[in-house]
């Protein structure tokens, strides 16, 4: 027997400032979510971020440590990776919350949004059909219709689903026809997954509550159109148009596919990868050299020159002007802070994934940046600051100073006026209850009492040799703390939109000015990462690697 689902209800409400009349420009606004039946309000001050996940799971985190780190309290869950299965595990959970169920969320701390495809992912892949996506799971490719996407949804309840978008993952250029398609074909998955929800699939309290218009789901959309203006603009006037007769039935009470969108979405990696221009093809290296390692790296994204962002900006101005200014805009794979902060001046974007972020905790950096621009990272001249520490590198082998110089450990926060960094690895805890190994033992972890100081911050010394040995821990403390960093960041800009709005834009050049948008320790840390996984088991990895894709080659099914 199905589930009853309950009913979600998503509130975006602009905050009044000096900059709110712009039509594209920074501004403040408050996510609220309830879910009816449920006494617990989520409520999160934007701009923001969204955690990103892989099958569901903070990478490198646990559930006890993702529970642990405060500044995870939105996670995007990418359901492709559940596919190899029929029907998908996650849709099994009996539960009203199946999702939060399966992967451990807590549902009145943690908000869940859930698309089909990664927006990290742009591989090529088979073009979509005229009734089906196509995704990756772990054993290949699979074709996903709308109709499923629909019941894998109700069966997940998620707080947030984005619809399913025909976005062209094959080599451009693209035909004004197959633009036209990619338009058309969006429109109509949107209306899908728009209609009501079955009286029988919702909670019973709904069932009684007759004055109440059927439940819904909380929808985002995919802004459509590609690198293309014109295929932009008509995809965004497709959402304002009036619908009629059949089109109108099946999402009443909506006059039209807007009206039921909760919020846009904004795919960087695509666009990307159309504006930039085409880096050199590398001259050919050794099977499993570092340079042949380095570039099978998935963790962290090619940064976009400023140009490509500054080409970014009036193709998600042509999206945005038919639309209303009061709705979610949502940003995937932004690739550093710096792009972050040009498409929060420049277009107004209320919420960005933290992925970049999190897969510098794979190459081992510490992020160490902040917003405002502190006076001590102030250089001179044209060197810049780096965003982060490299803790492969030998220098901080002896090193036994926290993750940050921006910020401090919670235990120093009485004589010290930088911001705390309440991480998992900068403000480490006692733990709060005895650890038992069985029913059979008894506690193993005697706790110490209240008064006893707080365990010291993890440093950049241990850290490094914890990297060098292969210990999970390291990822997960640096994953842990450049989340934490990221949310800091975005807590400074709504500090400065919220108190000095008027010089938010002078800020944002200071920022510019004083860190490095090339992300110089990015590319040092993955060569340091490639020799030190090329120096285990001297490239049984890399062998393991090659002959898992070869395996998992040419296994295409169709749903």
């Amino acid at each position: 027997m199905a589930q009853k689902r309950h009913r979600t209800s998503l509130i975006f409400d602009l905050l009044p400032s000096s900059l709110s009349s712009l039509e594209f420009g920074p501004r403040l606004g408050k996510v609220t979510l309830q879910r009816h039946g449920d006494s617990a309000v989520l409520e999160i001050a934007t701009p923001s971020i969204i955690t990103s996940t892989s099958r569901g799971v903070v990478p490198h985190l646990s559930r006890d440590t993702t529970r642990a780190t405060e500044a995870i309290y939105w996670a995007h869950v990418p359901f492709e990776s559940f596919l190899e299965r029929d029907p998908p595990v996650p849709t099994l959970q009996q539960s009203p919350h199946p999702l939060h169920k399966f992967l451990g969320f807590l549902p009145h701390r943690h908000i869940l949004s859930m698309s089909l495809r990664d927006p990290f992912d742009a591989r090529e892949m088979p073009p979509n059909g005229h009734d089906s996506v196509s995704a990756y799971c772990i054993r290949g490719m699979r074709k996903v219709k709308p109709n499923d996407w629909r019941k894998h949804v109700l069966a997940c309840n998620p707080d947030i689903v984005v619809a399913l978008s025909d976005i062209p993952f094959t080599p451009e250029p693209h035909s004004q026809k197959r633009m036209t398609k990619s338009i058309e074909r969006t429109a109509v998955w949107l209306a899908n997954l728009l209609q009501p929800i079955p009286v029988e699939d919702e909670d019973e309290d709904a069932e009684e509550d007759a004055p109440n218009p059927p439940s819904r789901l909380n929808v985002f959309v995919h802004m459509a159109g590609g690198t293309v203006t014109a295929a932009r603009a008509a995809f965004s006037q497709s959402l304002m148009e009036p619908l009629y007769e059949h089109e109108a039935s099946h999402v009443e009470p909506f006059k039209s596919l807007d009206e039921g969108v909760a919020g846009y979405t904004f795919d960087l990696v695509p666009l990307h990868k159309s504006l930039s221009t085409p880096a050199p093809t590398p001259a050919p290296s050794a099977p499993f050299d570092v340079e042949s390692t380095v570039s099978a790296l998935e963790p962290t994204p090619n940064v976009p020159s400023p140009a490509t962002t500054a080409r970014v900006v009036p193709l998600m101005h042509t999206s945005l002007a038919p639309l209303p200014k009061k709705k979610l805009r949502i940003v995937n794979s932004a690739s550093s802070p710096h792009e972050m902060l040009l498409l929060i001046r420049d277009v107004g974007i209320d919420a960005f994934d933290a992925h970049w972020a999190q897969r510098a905790a794979d190459i081992g950096v510490a992020l160490d940046f902040a917003f405002p621009v502190p006076p001590s990272s102030v250089v001179d001249g044209m060197q810049k600051k780096g965003l982060g520490h490299n803790l492969y590198d030998a220098r901080y082998a002896h090193d036994f100073s926290p993750f940050s110089d921006t910020f401090h450990p919670s235990r120093d926060a009485h004589d010290d006026a930088r911001p705390v960094c309440a991480c998992i690895a900068c403000s480490p805890k006692h733990p709060t209850h005895a650890i038992h190994h069985s029913f059979l033992d008894g506690p193993t972890l005697a706790l110490l009492p209240p008064t006893a100081p707080p365990p010291d911050p993890v440093s950049r010394a241990y850290t490094h040799h914890l990297l060098h040995t292969h210990e999970m821990s390291a990822h997960a403390l640096l994953a842990s703390h450049n989340i934490f960093v990221l949310d800091l960041f975005f807590s400074g800009i709504r500090h400065v939109l919220r108190d000095r709005p008027d010089e938010f834009a002078r800020e944002v050049d200071r920022f510019l000015q004083a860190y490095d948008e090339a992300l110089v320790v990015f590319e040092e840390a993955k060569h340091c990462w490639a020799e030190v996984e090329m120096a285990r088991g001297k490239g049984r990895l890399a062998r393991e690697r090659e002959k898992q894709q070869e395996d998992t080659l040419g296994t295409a099914v169709e749903l």
